[in-house]
């Protein structure tokens, strides 16, 4: 099929603003082959994003000192299945963070794959941005595989940190398969509500710019430490914290 065969939409140049799929043309009733291709490719990325296994080995390059843990999942086919098993630590996990409580952090960090292990290619540029940002707090890193942003509830729990900040992938579309996301919980403890939590969303260039991700992350962290609370009445504020 030549290019002459194909419609292109008056309101073409709006790609330019966008990923969005908008402005497509058609060819006959028909998408253009060309688009019918990048769609399915992009769901292809997308579905290689939910199953590929996660790779922490650039983050415990980077920080030795991290643990690795996992959760109750036992596979990726039984994480997505049971939501539930995500949001929860191992036994044997939990078990190696019980020690720890004697020496709480201000600041837990955890690491997980979520439902894009794509997105964890970020994660090691994007603490490089944060840690210098969190300054004269205490930070304990750890790694989770199969992990909800609930576990980070658990883990904080356990040891006994002021705040929890989880890093993982999100849900992926058809325009980004590899966006990271950030929440924050002050007082982790199990049973904590999301609207008990801040996020900060759709971390990847193209979307968020990592510094940027990391300064407004930053921000919430100490906000949340200095007032006691995150969640809806931390969020209300956000724009006044970032100025």
């Amino acid at each position: 099929m030549t290019d002459d065969l194909t419609e292109t939409a008056p309101w073409q140049g709006l790609r330019a603003f966008t990923h969005a799929r908008l402005a497509l043309g058609r060819a006959g009733v028909s998408l253009p082959t060309r688009e019918v291709l990048k769609f399915a490719q992009a769901h292809a990325a997308a579905q290689d994003a939910v199953w590929t296994p996660a790779d922490f080995g650039p983050l415990l390059e980077a920080w030795p000192d991290a643990l690795e843990l996992r959760s109750r999942a036992e596979g990726r086919a039984e994480y997505l299945r049971r939501p539930d098993l995500g949001r929860r630590l191992h036994p044997d996990s939990a078990a190696v963070l019980e020690p720890l409580a004697a020496s709480a952090p201000d600041v837990l960090i955890v690491v997980g794959d979520g439902l894009s292990a794509a997105a964890l290619r970020h994660a090691p540029a994007l603490l490089c941005e944060l840690l210098p940002l969190l300054d004269g707090l205490s930070v304990r890193l750890l790694l989770v595989h199969q992990c909800r942003v609930a576990l980070a509830d658990e883990a904080g729990e356990l040891l006994g940190a002021g705040v929890s900040l989880i890093l993982l992938g999100e849900r992926p579309g058809l325009s980004s398969f590899d966006s990271l996301g950030a929440y924050l919980t002050f007082a982790p403890r199990v049973g904590r509500l999301d609207s008990e939590r801040n996020c900060v969303s759709n971390i990847r260039p193209g979307g968020l710019e990592l510094p940027e991700a990391a300064r407004r992350t930053a921000s919430l962290l100490r906000a949340s430490l200095r007032r006691g609370l995150s969640g809806v009445e931390l969020k209300g504020e956000s724009a006044e914290l970032l100025e």
